[in-house]
């Protein structure tokens, strides 16, 4: 149990049919923590299946640690409906999440707590265009992540180079204010989270670097609109929070 001069990181991990690797994962990611983390920090790992459509929940509970917490739901959702899900379970003062699967190392999240505390930022996004960021990337995806990031600026005048990264730390007075009004099940809930963070005037967003090894076995599809994995569909559920947070208003 944390004392109370400890503080809590609570890492979600948001997991859809990882059966073969989710186990391996959240013991990386154990270790990662227990190893990396100052004495000043105690840490909870919560993994949210999304959707039990195989056999990940029952690989993920194969693991045996009191810092590691399951949960699961019967139907696939998206992304964002399972941070959120995780969000409402976390009880850190420091809130990140970290995508299931080894394409981000996991010792960036002592990087971007380093970050934090240096910048006394609000929210700590993780960048594949940092400056020192170490990549095995492919071209195509990183066209894409440059086209979009420039819609982002105009949109929404986020000064970040990347906000699709699926890691990210945010602290606890910014998710109490932004999570009721969160609603994007899929893969734009990263900006529509960063945008609300920044229109209810969170605005000490900050970048830090990232080691990401692309992994060929990646979810993303890239066409057509329908599926809601695909880079079109984020770029029009993008447009959707832009017209209701800056035009309707409706996140007011």
């Amino acid at each position: 149990m944390p004392t109370k001069n400890l503080k809590t990181l609570s890492v979600i991990i948001p997991a859809y049919k990882e059966a073969k690797t989710i186990r391996r994962d959240l013991n990386n990611i154990e270790r990662t923590l227990k190893g990396g983390l100052s004495g000043n920090f105690h840490y909870e790992i919560i993994c949210i299946v999304d959707g039990e459509v195989d056999d990940t929940c029952r690989e993920a509970k194969k693991v045996s640690s009191p810092s590691v917490k399951i949960y699961s739901y019967k139907i696939n959702r998206g992304k964002g409906y399972a941070v959120r899900f995780g969000m409402k379970k976390a009880k850190g003062e420091l809130i990140s999440f970290l995508d299931a699967g080894r394409d981000i190392k996991p010792a960036g999240i002592m990087m971007l707590l380093a970050h934090m505390e240096w910048y006394g930022a609000d929210v700590i996004v993780g960048s594949k265009r940092h400056p020192v960021s170490k990549l095995n990337y492919p071209w195509f995806r990183q066209i894409l992540s440059i086209g979009y990031q420039v819609g982002i600026r105009i949109l929404f005048n986020l000064n970040l180079r990347d906000t699709q990264s699926g890691i990210k730390i945010y602290k606890r007075k910014v998710i109490k204010k932004i999570l009721p009004k969160l609603k994007v099940d899929r893969f734009a809930m990263d900006i529509e989270m960063l945008a609300l963070a920044r229109h209810y005037g969170f605005k000490r967003i900050y970048e830090a670097p990232i080691e990401v090894n692309f992994n060929k076995a990646s979810k993303i599809q890239y066409l057509p609109i329908t599926n809601p994995n695909s880079p079109v569909r984020m770029a029009w559920d993008t447009l959707i929070v832009f017209w209701e947070l800056k035009v309707l208003g409706k996140y007011n």
